[in-house]
């Protein structure tokens, strides 16, 4: 005849299946829906208001694009010319042939090659305002991958915890029974209800860790953050030599070819001033009626007579702008290159703290568990050595679960980063 202890394993299935089946129907209750991974990105695209800000600036550049390379507005011209101001014709308007009522319009014409570079500055702009949304959302998409995968991983680590409650309550029965046939001391009773009350401890500590990840990931999609998650986060290739070839494509660097855009367009700018422009007047003059009515016509044209002073200096500080940004650029490459060696680094070691804890640490807890139960019931040791093992075996299949998530959020800030098909998903 089995003694009730040599059941503990036998029925933690099954309790494991029952717990699993009203999580399942709770969460079922309380949402109609649940929430993939790449639900949550898809989610995160449509409601983040970063991204309507950033579409936003898209609109008033391309909007502010139109008349950037237009002529300025024509000018209304009203004067009186020649108005006496004493003797007996003073402020007549009439009576002295020279005074005269003028009307006339004048329009400048602003080089063509003036025009031509306030119109790729315009368009710079533009492409600008494209490239922070290209930012802004390959942000999103990974913040909210990372959220997500954070809930995921202490989920999966609750639900193990919700079984190791259901299997102490098998082990307190086993002890229990122990006792009643004789064997192990009175003071072992206390043992499966303190390891008990250390599982709920940590049950309380993850609970809280869902609620952070839960708040976290509705920053991005909202009230359906709390949905119950379905699925997993994707299995992401990465390879090192794709990823080192895309550190060119880095979000931080993406900014940097239109801000050079920019800035060559206003470097073209600024040697346009040195260009004249030129402005055309016509006008009509109107005089006594005894006077006849006259016309004029007027051309003026800029001198740039002091281009050394007021134009090279400009040019210069442009010059020195764009030098500034190359070297910006190379220092933010720089950096995400090193960067980027770092996170495989750790990316590597995670692999393989993960296989080591999957193939042989959480194998060799199992087996030092079994022995420490066999040679208790054999009065071999003492409860405690099956509680230190009952221990070690918790940690490792907790922590077996914390390794493959911190796996996968490394691989989702490599793949963000450094992959230059991420800002395609989903």
């Amino acid at each position: 005849m089995r003694s009730p202890e040599s059941t503990v394993y036998g029925r933690l299935t099954a309790a494991c299946l029952a717990i699993s089946a009203v999580l399942a129907s709770i969460g079922a209750t309380a949402y109609a829906d649940t929430l993939t991974f790449n639900d949550a990105l898809a989610l995160a695209l449509r409601q983040t208001p970063a991204l309507a800000a950033n579409a936003a600036q898209i609109d008033a550049a391309r909007a502010a694009a139109i008349p950037a390379g237009e002529l300025p507005d024509p000018k209304l011209l009203l004067a009186i010319d020649n108005l006496p101001i004493n003797t007996a014709d003073r402020y007549s308007l009439t009576r002295d042939f020279m005074t005269m009522r003028r009307i006339g319009i004048m329009q400048e014409f602003p080089s063509q090659a003036k025009r031509e570079s306030r119109a790729a500055v315009a368009q710079g702009q533009v492409a600008l305002a494209e490239a922070q949304t290209k930012i802004t959302r390959l942000s999103v998409l990974r913040e909210t991958a990372l959220a997500w995968i954070t809930r995921d991983s202490v989920e999966q680590q609750l639900a193990r915890i919700e079984a190791l409650e259901a299997e102490n309550r098998i082990f307190d029965a086993a002890v229990r029974a122990q006792l009643a046939a004789g064997k192990g001391l009175t003071t072992d009773a206390v043992a499966p209800r303190q390891e008990a009350a250390q599982i709920a401890e940590r049950r309380e500590a993850l609970q809280a860790r869902r609620e952070q990840a839960i708040a976290a990931l509705k920053r991005w999609i909202g009230p359906m953050a709390a949905a119950p998650l379905q699925g997993s986060a994707p299995d992401w290739s990465i390879a090192r030599a794709t990823l080192q070839q895309g550190v060119r494509h880095h979000p931080e660097l993406m900014a940097f070819d239109p801000k050079q855009g920019v800035l060559d367009a206003e470097i073209d700018e600024a040697k346009a001033a040195k260009q004249s422009d030129w402005a055309l007047e016509f006008s009509y003059q109107q005089r006594g009626p005894q006077f006849s009515d006259m016309v004029s016509l007027q051309v003026s044209f800029d001198l740039r007579l002091f281009g050394a002073k007021r134009q090279d200096p400009m040019i210069a500080a442009k010059r020195a702008e764009r030098m500034g940004l190359d070297a910006d650029r190379e220092v933010v490459l720089r950096e995400h290159a090193a960067l980027l060696e770092m996170d495989l680094a750790e990316y590597q070691r995670l692999t393989h703290a993960l296989q080591r804890q999957r193939d042989l640490l959480l194998p060799l807890a199992d087996e030092k568990l079994g022995l420490a139960m066999a040679d208790w019931r054999g009065g071999k040791s003492s409860l405690s050595d099956v509680i230190s093992a009952r221990r070690e075996r918790i940690d490792a299949e907790l922590k077996l679960i914390q390794l493959a998530g911190e796996r996968s959020q490394m691989a989702a800030r490599l793949h963000y980063a450094y992959d230059e098909r991420a800002g395609e998903q989903p």
